[in-house]
């Protein structure tokens, strides 16, 4: 049994965001952005999609992992990526996926939207891709005793992201980020290198 904590977030005026933009604004095609995670009390739920409007004239690899329509809304910019997990994907469609092989039509449908790649982690029953050339891609979970699942998501997807880069192979990316997802999971903190290695 986990307890999280999570606090509100800070109050982020105006100047901060035109900061944040004008550091935004230097990414040159290659690069990779990825916006994870809630937004303060007070934002708007299309403040990742302004975010990815402003780059959409570049070719910057995008990565988008947070819920509701706060995800919904940066579609439209055909982020290579998204990362709901299972349970996320059930609060979007209103629907009760209990397994992998129901994900599919649901991931279709956000791939309608806009999305390149879709993967969705189903924590102990692993993780599904379907890739931007309609293949399904689907992966156990590592044997291990959990420990602590905050901050796993956000490690499959810095693992997913390194084995893409590396390979260029989807189904290579997929078992890269179960990899670290799973070393982050396992620690009593995030996944460090050594754990990555002796995964």
């Amino acid at each position: 049994v986990e307890t999280e904590i999570n606090g509100m977030g800070p109050v982020i005026e105006e100047a901060h965001m035109n900061q944040l933009k004008q550091q935004l604004s230097q990414l040159q095609d290659g690069d990779i952005l990825i916006l994870s995670g809630s937004i303060p009390k007070g934002m708007k739920d299309d403040t990742y999609a302004k975010l990815l409007a402003l780059l959409k004239d570049k070719h910057v690899m995008s990565i988008v992992d947070c819920t509701g329509s706060l995800l919904l809304n940066t579609l439209t910019y055909q982020p290579f990526l998204i990362k709901p997990n299972i349970d996320e994907l059930n609060a979007l469609f209103n629907t009760n996926i209990t397994s992998k092989n129901e994900i599919l039509p649901y991931a279709q449908k956000l791939q309608s939207l806009g999305a390149r790649n879709v993967l969705v982690s189903c924590g102990k029953d692993g993780a599904f891709l379907l890739d931007e050339f309609q293949q399904v891609h689907t992966i156990d979970a590592l044997e291990g005793t959990l420990k602590n699942s905050v901050g796993a998501g956000d490690s499959m997807v810095a693992g997913f992201i390194v084995g893409y880069l590396k390979t260029l192979n989807y189904h290579t990316a997929l078992q890269y980020g179960s990899i670290a997802g799973s070393a982050t999971a396992f620690s009593d903190d995030l996944m460090n290198i050594v754990d990555f290695i002796q995964l």
